[in-house]
């Protein structure tokens, strides 16, 4: 049987797949359907294959759009970057020349305010010590700065020169231990000697422990050492206790480091300001509103029509004169010196100015009685004011 089947091998296949081409046939007809059963069939096969196929070939050019969309993005990434950086520089080369040119302006409009004569300049380095308190401006002896002379800020005093060379200078800095200066305070008028302390801070020595000094007060400038002009603000009261000597222990936050150290003013010839008072401060927020000095008050004398104006003992037209503070003061030491019997200008005795003003108050003057005009004996009736005669008992009067 097997050697008849090697064979008829070929036959026998070709016999089997003829059958079952028959059997589909018929079940085809059977079922009664549209589509080939050999339809079907390839169908079937492919089917398979051709979704190997799609899944390759989407694969494969999304991987290749994808590639080429990133290298797109990637170059237009770049190239934003690059513009973002430029901008960013831009924009801070700008906020450089805005700021530089607002403490420009800053710098020009303190120097038409102070009286001092000052001298803009521009720092240009600084000290070599890890902790140096030195820098070096781009003004020397040949601008006319000499040793000794102050450095400012509109918002505060800076340090002093050290050294003048031709073309620069060195400044020492207030936050410097070997720097010294005076100062007093704006509240309470505590005089001391301000220190550095090696950092951004500086304190106020000499101060005894039984003055009173509170936080947030701000020290001037006194004047005292011959090189800082009275009246430059140094620094705000942060810290204030009691020290283990006699002093008390204060410490200051700088006023001329507050917007940073770039433009600077070196004063050549120094001019005393004033101290200002913070009570003042306060009420310049709200101003008070003065009226024009009260008119004169008259009256009119019993018997006539003329006014008669009240002495207040100085006259109103002198009081509206009184504008300035000097303009008073100088009329309080006129009268002081009149009522010592003291003449300005003549003689020489000094009067006491520590002397009270007393002030001499004048009766308004008294108005002088009309006279009656006199009348007839005839005429004569007893008034109201006047009592008639009693007559005596017995008597009548005559008949004329």
């Amino acid at each position: 049987m097997e050697a008849l089947l090697n064979r008829y091998r070929n036959l026998t296949i070709l016999l089997l797949v003829i059958l079952a081409q028959l059997v589909l046939l018929a079940y085809q007809v059977k079922s009664n359907q549209d589509v080939r059963l050999i339809r079907v069939w390839a169908v079937t096969a492919v089917t398979p294959m051709a979704r190997v196929l799609e899944f390759l070939r989407e694969h494969t050019i999304g991987v290749a759009e994808n590639y080429f969309v990133l290298v797109n993005v990637r170059a237009e990434n770049e190239r934003v970057k690059a513009e973002n950086g430029r901008l960013k520089i831009e924009n801070q080369f700008l906020k450089t020349e805005l700021q530089t040119a607002d403490r420009a302006q800053a710098l020009a409009s303190f120097q038409q305010r102070t009286p001092s004569r000052t001298l803009p300049a521009r720092i240009i380095g600084t000290g070599t010590g890890a902790d140096s308190r030195v820098v070096f401006i781009d003004r020397g002896s040949g601008s006319g700065i000499l040793r000794g002379m102050a450095v400012i800020t509109p918002e505060g005093i800076v340090g002093k020169v050290l050294a003048s060379y031709p073309t620069a200078s060195q400044v020492l800095l207030i936050t410097d231990p070997t720097f010294a200066a005076g100062v007093i305070s704006d509240k309470n008028r505590i005089h001391g000697t301000v220190k550095g302390i090696g950092q951004s801070k500086v304190m106020v020595d000499h101060v005894q422990n039984e003055e009173k000094v509170e936080v947030g007060e701000t020290f001037y400038t006194s004047g005292d050492d011959r090189i800082f002009p009275k009246g430059m603000p140094v620094g705000r009261v942060t810290v204030v206790r009691e020290g283990r000597a006699a002093f008390k222990d204060i410490f200051l936050v700088p006023a001329g480091f507050g917007q940073g150290l770039e433009e600077v003013l070196v004063v050549i010839e120094g001019v005393n300001g004033t101290i200002p008072d913070p009570q003042a401060e306060k009420n310049s927020a709200n101003p008070e509103v003065y009226l024009q000095p009260q008119a004169p008050v008259t009256t009119s004398a019993p018997g006539t029509g003329a006014p008669v104006a009240e002495s207040t003992g100085t006259t109103a037209s002198s009081t509206a004169n009184l504008t300035t503070d000097a303009d008073r003061v100088r009329e309080k030491y006129k009268q002081i010196g009149e009522q010592q019997g003291i003449k300005f200008g003549e003689g020489n005795k000094i009067a006491d100015f520590n002397a009270p003003l007393v002030r001499s108050e004048t009766s308004p003057p008294k108005p002088v009685p009309a006279k009656p005009a006199p009348a007839k004996p005839s005429a004569a009736k007893p008034s109201a004011a006047q009592p008639a005669p009693v007559k005596p008992q017995g008597q009548t009067s005559p008949v004329p």
